[in-house]
């Protein structure tokens, strides 16, 4: 019997920076952001720790148009996605790899221009060729 997979992710966090829109060769628009999430606990001695890790997001076509209207460093976003593995080649050679979030999803918890509401594009399912930057 064949076990089935899930690739999900969640988080809610604060963008770092004003997100970096693109368009590829082939007219897809494409937002590149990172979010940091916050994760808090207390110590053997009851010392409240805490530590922030920093996420790479990636949303394709309207959702990506969006998200680079919409957002900017500091705002709050709640985003679903999936998470996604790739390896790319520096300008010296070097193969670097990275894990990516593939965005879904984006509700805008703080707007900008004082406007409401999510960002909930209709995004189809990504395949191979949306999922690619050209």
């Amino acid at each position: 019997m064949k076990m089935k997979s899930l690739n999900r992710v969640s988080l809610l966090g604060h963008l770092v920076a004003d997100p970096e829109v693109r368009s590829t060769q082939n007219g897809n628009s494409v937002a590149n952001f990172a979010i940091a999430t916050n994760r808090k606990w207390k110590n053997a001695s009851g010392e409240v720790k805490g530590e922030t890790d920093f996420h790479r997001v990636v949303a394709w076509r309207k959702l990506g148009q969006l998200c680079g209207e919409y957002l900017k460093k500091g705002s709050s976003v709640y985003v679903e996605g999936q998470l996604r593995n790739r390896s790319y080649d520096t300008d010296a050679g070097e193969k670097r790899f990275t894990t990516e979030i593939i965005a879904k999803d984006v509700n805008i918890l703080t707007w900008k221009k004082g406007e409401k509401g999510a960002v909930d594009a209709d995004v189809q399912p990504l395949n191979k060729e949306e999922e690619s930057e050209e």
